[in-house]
């Protein structure tokens, strides 16, 4: 009899994309709606807060809601500052906790001084990630901080307006710029590698210009090849003392925005 000779099936190997789905991710999607609607009560219990405590013959308006945005970019940037990270459980919802208080004011089912609607919260969310989507492009800033800057916009848009909302957002994202570069500058001394770091500065501008001429892909290639000698930052703390201290100087100036509340 004539031995039969066998060939083994080659095993398969199982693949590193197998379509499975993040478990991780999910659950923080799962959460944001419940995590938004405490964020819009909060938005009530400020306004409710701030009408109790203002004086009766006050002429600012009640901008309660405002302090709790506030409070959650203070959270972010804490977060940001430790693990270099912003979950999407609080960037995400406070963009779309922006879209609901938004929405309730369309709906004249508003309990607080807002004036701005769902498309002036999408519009504040926009303009969020219009400042920071050339640094994007070129991974010179992570997806959690533009979120981050995008909740900011919303919360903008939806209590005053995107007439108001529009050069807010950019002013308090070109303050957190400015304070960025500080922040830069001074780490860079520390680490005494100032003359390095400012050459990549220049490269930076011209991954910018890359982007322009040749798209993200290009740029973000560029820029990915300098990445091992890259200062690695907390970017949403600076951008968090930009926006706190935006809004602080416009109320320090009597120049914040008002109105009539019927």
């Amino acid at each position: 009899m004539t031995a039969t000779n066998v060939t083994s099936l080659p095993v398969a190997q199982k693949s590193v994309d197998d379509g499975t789905i993040d478990r991780a991710f999910v659950l923080q999607m799962a959460q944001v709606p419940f995590i938004a609607a405490i964020l819009v009560f909060c938005a009530w219990i400020g306004h409710t807060v701030w009408a109790s405590v203002a004086s009766p013959n006050s002429s600012l308006m009640n901008h309660g809601p405002i302090i709790v945005v506030c409070l959650g970019m203070i959270l972010a940037a804490i977060i940001d500052g430790w693990a270099f990270k912003v979950p999407n459980w609080l960037t995400l919802s406070l963009v779309v906790s922006g879209w609901v208080l938004g929405g309730l004011h369309d709906l004249n089912m508003s309990f607080d001084a807002g004036r701005g609607g769902f498309g002036s919260a999408l519009i504040g969310t926009g303009i969020g990630f219009i400042c920071l989507f050339p640094m994007l492009a070129i991974g010179g800033m992570g997806q959690g901080d533009v979120k981050m800057q995008m909740g900011f916009g919303s919360w903008i848009g939806a209590f005053y307006g995107y007439q108001e909302a529009i050069p807010m957002v950019f002013y308090a994202f070109a303050a957190g710029a400015i304070v960025g570069g500080v922040f830069a500058l001074v780490m860079m001394a520390l680490r005494r590698n100032i003359h390095k770091n400012l050459s990549n500065f220049k490269e930076i501008g011209t991954d910018l210009k890359v982007l322009v001429t040749h798209g993200p892909s290009k740029a973000a290639e560029r820029a990915n090849e300098r990445r091992s000698s890259w200062v690695r930052l907390p970017y949403g703390v600076p951008l968090c003392v930009g926006f706190l201290g935006y809004l602080t100087y416009l109320y320090m100036t009597n120049a914040m925005p008002t109105w009539t509340v019927g």
